[in-house]
């Protein structure tokens, strides 16, 4: 291999790996709070793609007006799954909030399936993200460049909210103990709801980049960008952001080097993903930057 091919591979790993982080964020931020994996979070990706299609086919959007719609829609989408599959669940034993969660996976899922059809549909790429640039003898995607960039701006955008403002404040500190929260008079659904509302706009932002770099949209999409991102959370440490975004840069580039470096690992792949994912949880359960995990039942 040469140093060329491998600075491709580098470059994709990268690219790859910010979706993968950037998905894995609404997978931590829910789990930091309701110590719940929110098996619908893959599907929100979906709905986003979906949702960008049609604002773009049927109301005759732009995409720069059609991507923030659907990235918004999906935000409220995920309010309602917090309210409607979470929210009477609150007090419940925590198999009974994995439970549905499942269920409402496999609804979202079934819904687009019978509303949409299983027919795949072409996502409309825009040219601007089509364009191929020549760097140093490299050949790349604008859209490969651009993803990276999005996932970071998104990052630090979230930490602000997180770490300098009253909402963020809240939500770490519902993070601790709920019981806490709630005897300071904070409104704990309400942060839940803007938790679910952050989460999913960020995995909706995720889900379109991903349907512009595999532009092929279907009602089971988000399945594998799903699964992959909550393992990316667990390498980095669930409950805490940054680890979400490391895990999935470096999930990313082990799934691009171990088929660049040997090639005929390529049908192993997706294996890869879960052969991580086993030893995190034997070796090291907290993931790289997590901490003991404190059950605030």
């Amino acid at each position: 291999m040469t140093s060329t091919i491998l600075l491709q591979q580098l470059i994709n790993g990268i690219s790859l790996g910010s979706l993968y982080g950037l998905v894995a964020i609404g997978y931590t931020m829910v789990y930091g709070i309701l110590r719940l994996i929110n098996f619908a979070h893959g599907d929100l990706l979906m709905f986003a793609a979906y949702i960008a299609i049609y604002a773009a086919a049927l109301l005759a959007l732009p995409w720069y007006l059609s991507f923030p719609l659907a990235v918004i829609a999906t935000g409220l989408l995920g309010i309602l799954l917090d309210r409607a599959a979470y929210k009477p669940l609150r007090n419940a034993p925590r198999i009974s909030l994995l439970i549905s969660a499942i269920g409402a996976s496999f609804l979202l899922e079934n819904l687009a399936l019978v509303f949409i059809g299983g027919v795949p549909k072409a996502f409309p790429r825009p040219e601007i993200f089509d364009r191929v640039i020549p760097i140093l003898g490299l050949r790349i995607q604008v859209l490969t460049l651009y993803t990276p960039v999005v996932t970071l701006v998104l990052l630090f955008g979230l930490l602000y909210i997180v770490f300098h403002t009253k909402v963020g404040k809240a939500m770490r500190a519902a993070s601790k103990d709920f019981e806490t929260t709630r005897l300071m008079g904070i409104n704990l659904d309400r942060i839940i709801s803007i938790t679910f509302l952050l989460g999913s706009m960020l995995a909706a932002a995720g889900g379109i980049m991903w349907a512009m770099k595999y532009p092929q949209v279907n009602p089971f999409m988000g399945v594998f960008p799903g699964l992959k991102a909550f393992i990316a959370a667990v390498l980095g440490g669930i409950g805490n952001i940054v680890g979400a975004v490391l895990g999935g840069f470096l999930l990313g580039l082990g799934e691009i080097l171990i088929v660049a470096l040997v090639p005929e690992m390529a049908q192993y792949r997706d294996a890869f993903a879960f052969v991580i994912l086993i030893l995190v949880l034997l070796f090291r359960p907290t993931g790289i930057m997590g901490e003991p995990i404190i059950d605030k039942s």
